[in-house]
């Protein structure tokens, strides 16, 4: 009888949470398919949350998953991986996003700035793992790379939030042309 030989998989995370301090889901995305429904999820969130908020490791063993997390103020990051997986390829990813996320929420990385910010979030998750599989782990990069896909989504597409910088940006445009205007008229 021949053992199938488990070697390295480039499929690394198996999830990245992010739950409020009562162990709300804010954030969820799920790679594979081992937990299918929302139920199973939600279930598999819970446990988690139970099992580290009170804690101050960094990582856990649960459910035959490596789980590594981080709390600030009213948030638990969570990132998740299969039992064998490294942990450290793991902390690598829950650092860049918290990193990133600081950086693109000025530091106030808390629950507020962060449900007024989720597209990029979203964004940000993207450019780290795609389809489980670690894309990134600088975060500068990946808070360029956010800014430059922000400023490339579809005007159907952006936020209220997004709309107004840009009118802003817009106006402040056509203040600043006018007054040069204005300038180069009475100038001669």
């Amino acid at each position: 009888m021949h053992s199938p030989i488990l070697g390295p998989s480039l499929y690394t995370v198996k999830a990245v949470l992010i739950l409020d301090n009562d162990g709300d889901r804010l954030y969820a995305k799920y790679y594979g398919d081992g937990y299918p429904s929302v139920k199973e999820q939600k279930a598999l969130e819970k446990n988690i949350f139970n099992k580290t908020h009170r804690t101050d490791s960094e990582i856990a063993l649960l459910e035959g998953l490596t789980v590594v997390y981080k709390s600030n103020i009213d948030l638990f990051f969570y990132v998740i991986g299969s039992s064998h997986e490294n942990e450290l390829m793991l902390m690598a990813v829950l650092n860049c996003l918290f990193d990133s996320l600081s950086q693109m929420l000025r530091k106030n990385v808390e629950r507020r700035a962060l449900l007024e910010n989720m597209e990029g979030l979203f964004l940000a998750v993207d450019e780290i793992v795609d389809g489980g599989v670690i894309l990134e782990s600088d975060p500068q990069q990946v808070v360029h790379r956010v800014a430059l896909r922000g400023d490339d989504v579809p005007l159907t597409e952006q936020t209220v939030t997004q709309v107004r910088k840009s009118i802003r940006a817009s106006l402040s445009a056509i203040k600043f042309k006018s007054s040069i205007t204005l300038l180069t008229v009475k100038a001669h």
